[in-house]
């Protein structure tokens, strides 16, 4: 049914159509134009038929009227008439009659104007016919539609001398004209009718033989916009609709090439969105969000089908600072804190206008990049500048007071004064030598600056060793007890860095430990890895500092580690130099219980052969 309405709807029809009109038209004005030059012709010759046997009759009639002395064995004058009129009575003559000078009827072939021989006529065209005129007049019948010629024409007695006997009145039918123009124009609308049809079936044809190239191109194209460019239509031939047919292929593989090579970009743009670490949002010249990637969903913790369509500057909650997208392009970055509770999270926005080939603003690209660990970097580049100023300040200023102590007046001759003075300078020169030191090690390990001299080493041994080292300068009020298994573990380690780790933790549970105060010494194997504790009974470390013991500079007590001449730097390297050895340390304490740090080092795998 729909293909049957789409054949009204198509061009193919309209072809039909007009082709059909138009030999329609053609035929009508061919058949109108020979309907009315046949009509003249045929009229023209009936009426010339009918005056040539006029003209016969006159003269006949003249004849008869010109013998004026008639005996009683000649017919009379009606009789004459009567049989000559008769004689010339045919199909096409309804009737004629003949009216002598006296304008008396004395003949007619109607029977039913018999009555009227011998009475007078008072017709006007029989008057103006006794004058000498010959009419020729058509009469229409209203009652049954039938033509009729009627000639009226004057009988001379002699030609010569002009002289009127009487005068003749003809009336023939001309329905056999239009009869037989009838029956042409019947035998014409019956070929208008066949030619119609054979035209009908050859514009058919030659619609299809039109229609079909173009059939094919629009089914091409609707299988073109479906993104589907292999196929293309069928060349017919050389003419306009052939080179539309050869421009229409060509249309399609530059199409197909272009759309391959947006493909090609398009997916090369995704890949990079995808791929991207730094968010992409993209909008309209109205500022509203049209495309999102995953870094920036995740960076937002919104899905691009949640925030599609929504203002760019509510989604990046910068209302307060911007009213108008066209602001952005001025503002070309800024910082936005998205930080939830404790979770820091810090996000740069660049802003970058999108033109079009107008130069006018089409839409606003945002590159959006977690920029947290660079503001924590450095925000602790600032504290480490910051702490090292100060951390080298003080004992300066400490060394500067007490050498213009001594450089004033007699206070260096002072023999108790001036040796205790000496001895501060000496210590808080110790002091930044140690804290110099520490930075140039820190430094170095940086830049991987520096290379681990590891070897096979028995780790019971070695921590008894500097356990030992230790206890031999232990004060007499603080105690190490040992919870070191008996067996032998073999780690891979650089002998000397894990000296300096186990000399930096053990020194802190020592400077942190009350008098009387116990510090454990525990080795655990775990899981192929070898676990240190080194536990102390000093006034620990509040939960929320715990994760920033390993920072540089970071002291959970700065008034106290000062004064037991920390430099802040001891547990950073120790974590530092654990890492490089594939190991982890952390802390665990609670206030006023004591803290414990564990460090873990991986364990060397056995062979079979020492294998127990």
């Amino acid at each position: 049914m729909r293909a049957f309405w789409g054949f009204f709807k198509s061009i193919q029809l309209k072809m039909i159509v007009v082709y059909i009109l138009l030999i329609l038209i053609t035929i009508q004005v061919i058949g109108t134009y020979f309907a009315q030059q046949l009509e003249t012709e045929l009229k023209e010759n009936f009426t010339e038929s009918i005056n040539d046997r006029v003209e016969l009759l006159t003269y006949n009639l003249s004849q008869v009227i010109q013998v004026e002395d008639r005996t009683e064995d000649m017919p009379s004058l009606e009789s004459d008439v009567e049989t000559i009129i008769n004689d010339y009575a045919s199909e096409d003559i309804n009737e004629i009659e003949v009216i002598d000078e006296n304008n008396r009827v004395i003949g007619t072939t109607n029977p039913f104007e018999q009555i009227n021989i011998g009475k007078r006529n008072t017709e006007s065209r029989i008057q103006r016919a006794l004058s000498g005129n010959i009419e020729e007049t058509i009469m229409y019948n209203q009652d049954n539609g039938h033509r009729t010629l009627v000639i009226s024409s004057p009988i001379y007695r002699d030609e010569s001398s002009g002289e009127i006997a009487g005068a003749i009145k003809v009336e023939a039918s001309m329905e056999g004209i239009y009869s037989q123009m009838n029956e042409i124009i019947r035998i014409f609308a019956n070929g208008t009718m066949l030619a119609v049809t054979v035209s009908a079936l050859l514009g058919v044809l030659v619609a299809r033989t039109i229609t079909k190239p173009i059939s094919e191109m629009r089914k091409q194209a609707k299988v073109m916009g479906q993104g589907d460019y292999s196929k293309k239509v069928n060349v017919y031939g050389t003419d306009e609709i052939g080179q539309l047919a050869i421009t229409f292929n060509e249309l399609n593989d530059k199409i197909k090439a272009a759309q391959a090579s947006t493909e090609g970009e398009r997916r090369k743009l995704s890949l990079v969105l995808t791929n991207m670490t730094d968010g992409v949002i993209a909008t309209n010249e109205y500022g509203e969000v049209i495309l999102m990637n995953l870094p920036a969903e995740k960076l937002l913790n919104m899905t691009q089908e949640s925030i599609q369509g929504k203002s760019l500057i509510d989604l990046l909650g910068i209302e307060e600072d911007v009213s108008d997208v066209n602001e952005l392009k001025d503002m070309k970055s800024t910082i936005l804190d998205l930080s939830e509770g404790d979770q820091l999270l810090l996000v740069r926005a660049n802003f970058s206008e999108v033109q079009d080939e107008n130069d006018e603003m089409s839409g606003i690209i945002t590159v959006i990049s977690d920029v947290t660990e660079q503001e924590k970097i450095e925000r602790e580049r600032r504290d480490f500048v910051a702490n090292v100023s100060h951390e080298l300040r003080t004992p300066l200023t400490t060394m500067r007071s007490y050498l213009e102590a001594l450089t004033d007046g007699e206070t260096w001759k002072n023999e108790n004064i001036a040796p205790k003075f000496l001895s501060v300078t000496q210590k808080e020169t110790e002091r930044m030598i140690r804290l110099v030191n520490d930075l140039l090690q820190l430094s170095k390990m940086d830049n991987k600056d520096y290379q681990l001299h590891k070897e096979r080493v028995n780790y019971i041994d070695f921590i008894h060793h500097v356990v030992d080292r230790f206890e031999l300068n232990l004060k007499e009020d603080i105690t190490i007890s040992r919870e070191i298994p008996k067996r032998d573990y073999r780690v891979w380690i650089d002998k000397d860095k894990i000296i300096q780790v186990l000399d930096n933790i053990i020194s802190n549970a020592i400077k942190y430990s009350p008098q009387g105060g116990e510090i454990v010494v525990k080795v655990v194997e775990e899981k192929h890895q070898l676990l240190t504790k080194i536990s102390d009974e000093g006034v620990g470390i509040p939960e929320e500092k715990l994760d920033r013991i390993f920072d540089r500079f970071y002291r959970a007590d700065k008034a106290r580690s000062r004064q037991l001449g920390g430099t802040g730097l001891g547990l950073a390297i120790a974590k530092d130099l654990i890492e490089a050895h594939d190991g982890e340390v952390w802390a665990e304490s609670k206030v006023n219980e004591g803290t414990t740090i564990t460090f873990r080092l991986p364990l060397m795998q056995k062979k079979r052969g020492q294998r127990k």
